[in-house]
């Protein structure tokens, strides 16, 4: 039988070292009146993006020569990021509606 000693000593060195990763988080963008809000966010490698389109028309979320998330009417759609970067981003349907997200390495 171990000892509580011998039990809580890895868990200990494990906080202690950071070896406990951080959680990964869902960040919401909202979509109405033909704007992302907000505008910038910030966000760590692995953190999921989801913009939520409240607005009556289609909507992108979309990095030119990137990726592209459709945004149908009352949908929602994501995306994981994938590496610290900054990424600026425009409805292609509405080019004056833009975004940034500021990615950061966990």
């Amino acid at each position: 039988m171990l000892s509580k000693r011998h039990f809580w000593a890895p868990v200990v060195l494990a906080v202690a070292t950071g070896a406990v990763s951080a959680q990964a988080e869902t960040i919401t963008v909202t979509v109405d009146k033909m704007a992302f809000s907000p505008t910038e966010i910030n966000a760590k490698v692995g953190d999921t993006i989801e913009w939520v389109n409240k607005d009556k028309f289609v909507h992108t979320a979309t990095v030119k020569g990137g990726w592209e998330v459709m945004l149908p009417v009352k949908k929602s759609g994501s995306i994981v990021v994938q590496k610290a970067e900054t990424i600026d981003y425009i409805c292609r349907f509405h080019p004056n509606m833009k975004g940034r997200i500021m990615v950061a390495a966990p």
